[in-house]
Protein backbone atom coordinates (compact mmCIF):
# COMPACT_ATOMS: atom_id res chain seq x y z
CA UNK A 1 0.00 0.00 0.00
CA UNK A 2 1.86 2.91 -0.91
CA UNK A 3 1.40 6.48 1.04
CA UNK A 4 -0.05 9.07 -0.61
CA UNK A 5 3.14 11.92 0.33
CA UNK A 6 2.35 15.65 0.43
CA UNK A 7 4.64 18.17 -1.62
CA UNK A 8 5.06 21.83 -0.59
CA UNK A 9 3.77 24.59 -2.72
CA UNK A 10 5.85 25.27 -5.56
CA UNK A 11 7.13 28.95 -5.74
CA UNK A 12 5.22 31.39 -7.74
CA UNK A 13 6.92 31.35 -11.45
CA UNK A 14 9.26 33.73 -12.09
CA UNK A 15 10.38 34.59 -8.31
CA UNK A 16 12.44 33.06 -5.67
CA UNK A 17 11.31 35.05 -2.18
CA UNK A 18 9.01 32.88 0.39
CA UNK A 19 6.22 33.85 2.27
CA UNK A 20 6.27 35.43 5.64
CA UNK A 21 4.40 33.12 8.53
CA UNK A 22 1.72 34.82 10.67
CA UNK A 23 3.67 33.97 12.92
CA UNK A 24 6.38 36.40 12.20
CA UNK A 25 3.65 39.09 11.36
CA UNK A 26 2.26 39.09 14.78
CA UNK A 27 5.20 38.84 16.82
CA UNK A 28 6.25 42.26 14.34
CA UNK A 29 3.14 43.80 15.34
CA UNK A 30 3.46 43.54 19.28
CA UNK A 31 6.98 44.35 19.08
CA UNK A 32 5.50 47.47 17.60
CA UNK A 33 2.40 48.28 19.31
CA UNK A 34 4.26 47.21 23.30
CA UNK A 35 6.06 50.78 23.45
CA UNK A 36 2.90 52.64 22.58
CA UNK A 37 0.56 50.74 25.16
CA UNK A 38 3.54 51.00 27.98
CA UNK A 39 2.96 54.90 27.08
CA UNK A 40 -0.53 54.72 27.00
CA UNK A 41 -0.48 52.89 30.25
CA UNK A 42 1.79 55.32 31.55
CA UNK A 43 0.24 58.26 30.00
CA UNK A 44 -3.08 57.20 31.76
CA UNK A 45 -1.44 56.26 35.27
CA UNK A 46 0.09 59.89 35.38
CA UNK A 47 -3.67 61.56 34.25
CA UNK A 48 -5.03 59.08 37.27
CA UNK A 49 -2.88 60.40 39.63
CA UNK A 50 -3.21 64.03 38.85
CA UNK A 51 -6.49 64.07 38.98
CA UNK A 52 -6.41 61.87 42.21
CA UNK A 53 -3.71 64.46 43.93
CA UNK A 54 -5.60 67.83 42.54
CA UNK A 55 -9.27 66.98 43.12
CA UNK A 56 -10.16 63.14 43.60
CA UNK A 57 -8.99 62.85 47.10
CA UNK A 58 -11.13 65.70 48.33
CA UNK A 59 -14.46 64.44 46.75
CA UNK A 60 -16.41 62.14 49.20
CA UNK A 61 -19.08 60.38 47.28
CA UNK A 62 -22.33 58.16 49.09
CA UNK A 63 -24.81 56.88 46.77
CA UNK A 64 -27.07 56.78 50.33
CA UNK A 65 -28.60 59.91 49.05
CA UNK A 66 -32.31 60.54 48.61
CA UNK A 67 -34.59 63.48 47.34
CA UNK A 68 -36.51 64.77 50.54
CA UNK A 69 -39.08 67.67 50.76
CA UNK A 70 -41.23 68.71 54.10
CA UNK A 71 -44.58 66.97 52.97
CA UNK A 72 -47.79 68.21 54.62
CA UNK A 73 -50.31 65.25 54.88
CA UNK A 74 -53.60 67.32 55.56
CA UNK A 75 -56.15 65.94 58.05
CA UNK A 76 -59.78 68.09 59.12
CA UNK A 77 -59.88 69.17 62.23
CA UNK A 78 -63.58 68.21 62.64
CA UNK A 79 -65.91 65.52 61.69
CA UNK A 80 -68.20 65.56 58.94
CA UNK A 81 -68.91 64.59 55.64
CA UNK A 82 -67.03 65.21 52.84
CA UNK A 83 -69.14 67.83 50.22
CA UNK A 84 -66.77 67.90 47.35
CA UNK A 85 -63.22 67.38 46.26
CA UNK A 86 -61.97 70.74 44.48
CA UNK A 87 -58.42 69.23 43.16
CA UNK A 88 -57.54 66.63 40.85
CA UNK A 89 -54.94 64.53 41.32
CA UNK A 90 -51.13 65.97 41.25
CA UNK A 91 -52.58 68.95 40.50
CA UNK A 92 -50.27 72.21 41.29
CA UNK A 93 -51.82 74.06 43.72
CA UNK A 94 -50.89 77.98 45.75
CA UNK A 95 -51.30 78.52 48.91
CA UNK A 96 -54.49 78.64 50.50
CA UNK A 97 -56.53 77.25 47.50
CA UNK A 98 -59.76 75.05 49.16
CA UNK A 99 -58.74 71.59 48.49
CA UNK A 100 -61.60 69.38 49.70
CA UNK A 101 -64.75 71.11 51.38
CA UNK A 102 -66.94 69.21 54.33
CA UNK A 103 -70.44 69.59 54.78
CA UNK A 104 -71.23 72.81 57.00
CA UNK A 105 -74.86 72.75 58.08
CA UNK A 106 -74.29 71.81 61.47
CA UNK A 107 -71.23 74.04 61.73
CA UNK A 108 -73.61 76.95 60.67
CA UNK A 109 -76.26 75.92 63.21
CA UNK A 110 -73.70 76.07 65.97
CA UNK A 111 -72.47 79.58 64.69
CA UNK A 112 -75.66 80.68 64.93
CA UNK A 113 -75.99 79.30 68.21
CA UNK A 114 -72.99 80.71 69.92
CA UNK A 115 -73.82 84.33 67.78
CA UNK A 116 -77.30 83.98 70.37
CA UNK A 117 -75.79 83.16 73.48
CA UNK A 118 -73.58 85.95 73.00
CA UNK A 119 -76.13 88.75 72.25
CA UNK A 120 -77.99 87.22 75.51
CA UNK A 121 -74.72 87.77 77.38
CA UNK A 122 -74.47 91.64 75.79
CA UNK A 123 -78.09 91.73 77.00
CA UNK A 124 -77.38 90.79 80.58
CA UNK A 125 -74.11 92.91 81.00
CA UNK A 126 -76.86 95.53 79.62
CA UNK A 127 -79.11 94.73 82.47
CA UNK A 128 -76.25 94.85 84.93
CA UNK A 129 -75.05 98.02 83.94
CA UNK A 130 -78.69 99.35 84.46
CA UNK A 131 -78.94 97.87 88.23
CA UNK A 132 -76.06 99.09 89.19
CA UNK A 133 -76.97 103.06 87.86
CA UNK A 134 -80.23 102.87 89.54
CA UNK A 135 -78.53 101.32 92.72
CA UNK A 136 -76.36 104.70 92.77
CA UNK A 137 -79.80 106.79 92.49
CA UNK A 138 -80.70 104.73 95.14
CA UNK A 139 -77.52 105.30 97.31
CA UNK A 140 -77.86 108.97 96.79
CA UNK A 141 -82.03 109.00 97.54
CA UNK A 142 -80.53 107.93 101.00
CA UNK A 143 -78.25 110.17 101.56
CA UNK A 144 -80.54 113.00 101.10
CA UNK A 145 -83.04 110.89 103.30
CA UNK A 146 -80.07 110.95 105.70
CA UNK A 147 -79.33 114.91 105.31
CA UNK A 148 -83.20 115.49 105.87
CA UNK A 149 -83.76 113.02 109.25
CA UNK A 150 -80.37 115.17 110.33
CA UNK A 151 -82.26 118.56 109.81
CA UNK A 152 -85.36 116.78 111.67
CA UNK A 153 -83.25 115.62 114.62
CA UNK A 154 -81.83 118.79 115.60
CA UNK A 155 -84.95 120.49 115.01
CA UNK A 156 -86.64 117.88 117.27
CA UNK A 157 -83.71 118.16 119.62
CA UNK A 158 -84.25 122.02 120.03
CA UNK A 159 -87.74 121.85 120.59
CA UNK A 160 -87.13 119.40 123.60
CA UNK A 161 -84.57 121.20 125.04
CA UNK A 162 -87.19 124.37 125.03
CA UNK A 163 -89.82 122.80 126.14
CA UNK A 164 -87.39 121.21 128.84
CA UNK A 165 -86.69 124.59 129.99
CA UNK A 166 -90.20 126.03 129.76
CA UNK A 167 -91.27 122.85 132.03
CA UNK A 168 -88.49 124.06 134.65
CA UNK A 169 -90.20 127.67 135.06
CA UNK A 170 -93.19 126.58 134.87
CA UNK A 171 -94.27 128.66 131.78
CA UNK A 172 -94.74 124.68 129.77
CA UNK A 173 -97.14 121.92 130.30
CA UNK A 174 -95.66 118.56 130.67
CA UNK A 175 -97.26 116.76 128.21
CA UNK A 176 -95.85 119.51 125.71
CA UNK A 177 -92.13 118.66 126.83
CA UNK A 178 -92.47 114.99 126.77
CA UNK A 179 -94.15 115.16 123.18
CA UNK A 180 -90.88 117.51 121.99
CA UNK A 181 -88.60 114.56 123.54
CA UNK A 182 -90.59 112.04 121.98
CA UNK A 183 -90.42 113.85 118.78
CA UNK A 184 -86.72 114.08 118.84
CA UNK A 185 -85.99 110.66 119.77
CA UNK A 186 -88.38 109.74 116.78
CA UNK A 187 -85.85 111.73 114.28
CA UNK A 188 -82.96 110.12 115.74
CA UNK A 189 -84.12 106.62 114.95
CA UNK A 190 -85.30 108.48 111.61
CA UNK A 191 -81.62 109.54 110.96
CA UNK A 192 -80.24 105.74 111.74
CA UNK A 193 -82.95 104.29 109.69
CA UNK A 194 -82.24 106.51 106.73
CA UNK A 195 -78.14 105.90 107.11
CA UNK A 196 -78.67 101.78 107.71
CA UNK A 197 -80.56 101.78 104.10
CA UNK A 198 -77.81 104.03 102.85
CA UNK A 199 -75.28 101.03 103.88
CA UNK A 200 -77.90 98.62 103.02
CA UNK A 201 -77.83 99.97 99.08
CA UNK A 202 -74.19 100.26 99.35
CA UNK A 203 -74.24 96.53 99.64
CA UNK A 204 -76.43 95.43 97.20
CA UNK A 205 -74.23 98.26 94.81
CA UNK A 206 -71.19 95.52 95.19
CA UNK A 207 -73.66 92.60 94.64
CA UNK A 208 -75.22 94.13 91.24
CA UNK A 209 -71.43 94.79 90.36
CA UNK A 210 -70.22 91.43 91.41
CA UNK A 211 -73.33 90.36 89.12
CA UNK A 212 -71.89 92.66 86.25
CA UNK A 213 -68.49 91.05 86.27
CA UNK A 214 -70.17 87.98 86.09
CA UNK A 215 -72.33 89.25 83.02
CA UNK A 216 -69.07 90.26 81.74
CA UNK A 217 -67.58 87.21 81.83
CA UNK A 218 -70.09 85.13 80.33
CA UNK A 219 -70.13 87.55 77.58
CA UNK A 220 -66.38 87.11 77.15
CA UNK A 221 -67.28 83.57 76.83
CA UNK A 222 -69.78 83.56 74.32
CA UNK A 223 -67.54 85.88 72.15
CA UNK A 224 -65.32 82.88 72.50
CA UNK A 225 -67.82 80.53 71.56
CA UNK A 226 -68.34 82.82 68.69
CA UNK A 227 -64.79 82.84 67.50
CA UNK A 228 -64.97 79.14 68.04
CA UNK A 229 -67.94 78.29 66.03
CA UNK A 230 -66.43 80.79 63.16
CA UNK A 231 -62.83 78.80 63.21
CA UNK A 232 -65.10 75.30 62.96
CA UNK A 233 -66.91 76.46 60.28
CA UNK A 234 -63.70 77.83 58.41
CA UNK A 235 -62.35 74.04 59.06
CA UNK A 236 -64.76 72.92 56.41
CA UNK A 237 -62.79 74.10 54.11
CA UNK A 238 -59.29 72.29 53.46
CA UNK A 239 -56.67 74.40 52.34
CA UNK A 240 -52.66 74.34 50.66
CA UNK A 241 -50.58 75.19 53.28
CA UNK A 242 -48.25 76.32 50.94
CA UNK A 243 -47.18 76.06 47.04
CA UNK A 244 -46.81 72.75 45.45
CA UNK A 245 -48.76 69.42 44.14
CA UNK A 246 -51.84 67.59 45.58
CA UNK A 247 -51.15 63.51 46.00
CA UNK A 248 -52.10 60.88 47.98
CA UNK A 249 -55.80 61.51 47.90
CA UNK A 250 -57.76 59.00 50.15
CA UNK A 251 -60.67 61.15 50.53
CA UNK A 252 -64.02 59.82 48.66
CA UNK A 253 -66.97 62.10 47.81
CA UNK A 254 -69.73 61.68 50.77
CA UNK A 255 -67.05 59.86 53.53
CA UNK A 256 -67.85 60.67 56.86
CA UNK A 257 -64.56 61.81 58.55
CA UNK A 258 -63.38 62.23 61.48
CA UNK A 259 -60.88 64.91 62.71
CA UNK A 260 -57.15 63.83 62.55
CA UNK A 261 -57.90 61.35 59.37
CA UNK A 262 -55.23 61.43 56.57
CA UNK A 263 -56.81 63.28 53.68
CA UNK A 264 -54.52 64.53 51.10
CA UNK A 265 -51.32 65.04 50.74
CA UNK A 266 -49.18 68.33 49.87
CA UNK A 267 -45.75 68.04 48.25
CA UNK A 268 -43.37 70.94 47.62
CA UNK A 269 -42.29 72.19 44.57
CA UNK A 270 -38.44 71.00 43.17
CA UNK A 271 -37.87 74.59 43.98
CA UNK A 272 -38.29 73.76 47.56
CA UNK A 273 -36.99 70.46 47.51
CA UNK A 274 -33.43 69.29 49.06
CA UNK A 275 -31.29 66.06 49.79
CA UNK A 276 -30.49 64.00 52.30
CA UNK A 277 -27.06 62.06 52.04
CA UNK A 278 -26.08 59.63 54.50
CA UNK A 279 -22.09 59.86 54.24
CA UNK A 280 -19.87 57.02 56.61
CA UNK A 281 -18.68 58.43 60.09
CA UNK A 282 -14.95 58.40 57.87
CA UNK A 283 -16.01 60.50 55.53
CA UNK A 284 -16.98 63.40 57.88
CA UNK A 285 -13.33 64.79 58.46
CA UNK A 286 -13.11 67.34 56.14
CA UNK A 287 -16.85 68.18 55.79
CA UNK A 288 -18.30 71.62 56.36
CA UNK A 289 -21.03 73.12 55.61
CA UNK A 290 -21.41 75.71 52.08
CA UNK A 291 -19.28 73.25 50.48
CA UNK A 292 -20.46 72.24 46.37
CA UNK A 293 -21.93 68.97 45.92
CA UNK A 294 -22.60 67.48 42.44
CA UNK A 295 -25.88 65.33 42.41
CA UNK A 296 -26.50 62.48 39.97
CA UNK A 297 -29.73 60.92 39.82
CA UNK A 298 -30.72 57.66 39.30
CA UNK A 299 -33.42 58.52 36.73
CA UNK A 300 -31.48 60.58 34.92
CA UNK A 301 -27.75 60.35 35.20
CA UNK A 302 -26.99 62.70 32.31
CA UNK A 303 -28.05 65.89 34.00
CA UNK A 304 -26.61 66.39 37.14
CA UNK A 305 -27.16 69.28 39.45
CA UNK A 306 -25.05 71.21 42.10
CA UNK A 307 -26.23 72.10 45.39
CA UNK A 308 -23.97 72.90 48.62
CA UNK A 309 -23.81 71.25 51.94
CA UNK A 310 -26.23 72.19 54.56
CA UNK A 311 -25.96 71.33 57.95
CA UNK A 312 -24.83 67.72 59.45
CA UNK A 313 -27.18 65.68 61.86
CA UNK A 314 -26.55 66.57 65.43
CA UNK A 315 -26.09 62.42 65.83
CA UNK A 316 -26.28 59.22 63.36
CA UNK A 317 -28.95 57.97 61.81
CA UNK A 318 -28.98 55.21 63.96
CA UNK A 319 -29.64 56.98 67.13
CA UNK A 320 -32.35 57.97 65.42
CA UNK A 321 -34.24 55.28 64.96
CA UNK A 322 -37.16 53.66 66.44
CA UNK A 323 -35.03 51.21 68.61
CA UNK A 324 -31.23 52.65 69.02
CA UNK A 325 -28.50 50.28 68.93
CA UNK A 326 -27.31 48.88 72.80
CA UNK A 327 -23.74 47.78 72.40
CA UNK A 328 -23.27 47.61 76.03
CA UNK A 329 -25.28 43.87 75.91
CA UNK A 330 -24.10 40.84 74.04
CA UNK A 331 -21.87 40.24 71.47
CA UNK A 332 -20.51 43.88 70.26
CA UNK A 333 -20.00 44.23 66.50
CA UNK A 334 -18.39 47.18 64.94
CA UNK A 335 -20.41 48.83 62.41
CA UNK A 336 -19.38 52.06 60.41
CA UNK A 337 -22.15 54.38 61.39
CA UNK A 338 -23.62 57.23 58.82
CA UNK A 339 -24.16 60.22 59.63
CA UNK A 340 -27.17 62.52 57.87
CA UNK A 341 -26.21 65.45 55.58
CA UNK A 342 -28.59 67.96 54.39
CA UNK A 343 -27.96 69.42 50.82
CA UNK A 344 -29.87 72.31 49.92
CA UNK A 345 -30.25 72.74 45.93
CA UNK A 346 -29.74 75.96 43.77
CA UNK A 347 -33.58 76.74 43.46
CA UNK A 348 -33.07 77.37 39.46
CA UNK A 349 -31.05 74.68 39.24
CA UNK A 350 -34.36 72.53 40.66
CA UNK A 351 -36.78 74.72 38.95
CA UNK A 352 -34.97 73.19 35.55
CA UNK A 353 -34.97 69.80 36.74
CA UNK A 354 -37.86 67.79 35.34
CA UNK A 355 -36.86 65.10 37.12
CA UNK A 356 -36.79 66.22 40.41
CA UNK A 357 -39.10 64.63 43.12
CA UNK A 358 -39.34 63.93 46.18
CA UNK A 359 -37.82 60.19 47.34
CA UNK A 360 -35.83 59.96 44.34
CA UNK A 361 -32.32 58.18 44.85
CA UNK A 362 -29.04 59.92 43.76
CA UNK A 363 -25.63 60.34 44.17
CA UNK A 364 -24.12 62.89 46.48
CA UNK A 365 -20.28 63.76 45.55
CA UNK A 366 -19.16 66.43 48.02
CA UNK A 367 -16.06 68.58 47.13
CA UNK A 368 -14.20 69.00 50.39
CA UNK A 369 -11.95 71.83 49.18
CA UNK A 370 -14.09 74.22 50.16
CA UNK A 371 -17.04 76.93 49.07
CA UNK A 372 -15.33 78.08 46.18
CA UNK A 373 -13.57 74.94 44.90
CA UNK A 374 -14.21 74.04 41.44
CA UNK A 375 -14.62 70.67 39.88
CA UNK A 376 -12.15 70.28 36.76
CA UNK A 377 -12.33 66.23 36.29
CA UNK A 378 -10.12 63.67 35.34
CA UNK A 379 -8.22 65.57 32.48
CA UNK A 380 -8.64 68.81 33.77
CA UNK A 381 -7.20 67.98 36.74
CA UNK A 382 -4.09 66.16 35.85
CA UNK A 383 -3.46 69.22 33.30
CA UNK A 384 -3.65 71.51 36.21
CA UNK A 385 -1.37 69.27 38.55
CA UNK A 386 1.36 69.01 35.41
CA UNK A 387 1.28 72.66 34.87
CA UNK A 388 2.05 73.27 38.90
CA UNK A 389 5.10 70.20 37.92
CA UNK A 390 6.32 72.53 35.55
CA UNK A 391 6.40 75.85 36.90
Amino acid sequence: MNAVSEKPPLPAAGGNATPVPARKRRSRLVRILRPAIGVFVLVAALVTAGWWFTEGRYVQSTDNAYVQGDIAVLSPRIDGNIAAILVQDNQFVRAGDPLIRLDDADWKARLDQARAAAAEAAAAVTTANRQIDQQHAMIDAAGAFISQAQAELVRAAADASRATTLVGTGAGSRQAADQAIADARKADAALRSAQAQKIAAEQLLSVYQAQALQAEARKDNAGAQVRLAEDNLSYTVIRAPFDGYVGNRAAQLGQHVAAGTQLIAVAPPPAQLYVVANFKETQLKRMRPGQPVRLVADIDGDDPITGRVDSLAPATGALFSLMPPENATGNFTKVVQRVPVKIVIDPELAARAHWLRAGLSVTAEVDTRGPDAKRLGLFGAAAQAATQLIR
